[in-house]
């Protein structure tokens, strides 16, 4: 566990030093992946489905805030419908902008809910996010969850009908139409699973806010199985044709997500929480104190040794000497033979050699 959290810090350094860059190639990524979806599904007009496109989309939206990427996918997506049928796509333009008057009045800066929703859904994991959004977020993210699920629908029963789009005339375009435009609003699946994953939200915040030991992992628990829960009665009551396998997958993946959501963003240790109460001169406070988890990142030191080692001399250590000094030039030698010359000559010294001998 240590070893984890070690990792962590190491991981939350490195995003706090390098915090632009990391952010900007998750966008370019997220971009990749949404248009890459688009076009993958729909790719009704081929100049728009090419790699270029999607590419050039994904860089362009990875300089811009996130809005602009959901603007570009909904542009994206009307461009397709018109390549299958202009009152589709018209039709589709209608609920977009009536989905976005709602999206700007709740979650204007919330772009990212919509695409993450939708891109869950089009990879069949749709209950990671109930467990993401109650987890990190609030009970009004399920206005802009919603819009994601509805555009996933959306771009799937086209997907599904655009054989008999493309074949009809203009005598049956009025009936394709208005079918289009009634098998939209009343999906029973589309209006099933939009409520197991709001619910699953309110659930997942519900648990979470809560001061009970381990709330995170309880909430994460407790919201995947709502979605199956909920989700699975559906389905068996409308004789809908969902895939349980799909469901169960996602809601295990979506408890893994958020034990994984937990360490990063909710590390405590409940061993040690403490319960303090105080009043004032109006009210009693009943208080749960949990310490957070934190390891500090071990820091590397250099130790530069200078001396030599020491060596073993009549059987005990020699200890280690100094670095001895460079020797001396040739012509710094000549300089103070010179000097000892010239000083004994002045002393006197040589002479009184002489007598001596």
């Amino acid at each position: 566990m240590s070893t984890l959290l070690v990792w962590r810090e190491k991981l939350q350094n490195i995003y706090s030093k390098y915090s632009i860059y990391i952010q900007k190639a998750l966008q370019f990524l997220a971009g990749l992946i949404v248009f890459g979806m688009i076009n993958a599904n729909i790719g009704f007009m081929e100049q728009a489905s090419s790699v270029i496109c999607t590419a050039g989309l994904a860089v362009i939206c990875t300089f811009f805030p996130m809005m602009i990427m959901t603007l570009a996918a909904t542009a994206l997506i009307l461009v397709q419908f018109y390549a299958v049928s202009m009152p589709i796509a018209v039709v589709s333009l209608v609920i977009f902008f009536l989905m976005y008057i709602l999206y700007f009045r709740f979650t204007p800066k919330k772009a990212w809910i919509v695409l993450l929703s939708a891109v869950a859904f089009g990879l069949k994991i749709p209950f990671v996010v109930p467990v993401v959004f109650g987890l990190l977020g609030t009970p009004v993210w399920i206005v802009p969850a919603a819009f994601g699920i509805m555009s996933y629908y959306m771009i799937d029963l086209v997907k599904d009908s655009s054989a008999a789009l493309k074949s009809a005339d203009a005598s049956n375009m009025a009936d394709s139409l208005m079918s289009f435009t009634k098998q939209f609003f009343v999906n029973k699946e589309m209006w099933l699973m939009i409520a197991a994953v709001v619910i699953s939200i309110l659930v997942v915040h519900l648990i979470r806010t809560r001061s009970v030991d381990h709330a995170w992992k309880i909430a994460s628990a407790a919201g995947a199985a709502t979605g199956v829960i909920i989700a699975s009665a559906g389905s068996i009551a409308l004789k809908l044709d969902i895939s349980f396998a799909v469901i169960l997958l996602s809601a295990v993946l979506g408890i893994a997500v958020g034990l994984v959501l937990e360490f990063f963003f909710f590390s405590v240790d409940y061993s040690r929480a403490e319960n303090i109460q105080f009043e004032d001169d109006e009210y009693y406070y009943y208080v749960k104190a949990v310490p957070k988890i934190g390891v500090a990142a071990p820091e590397k030191e250099v130790k530069r040794i200078t001396g030599e080692r020491p060596k073993k001399q009549g059987g005990a250590e020699k200890p280690a000497e100094p670095e001895q000094a460079e020797e001396k030039s040739d012509a710094e030698k000549t300089d103070e033979i010179l000097l000892t010359r010239s000083l004994s000559k002045e002393l006197g010294l040589d002479q009184e050699k002489d007598k001596t001998e």
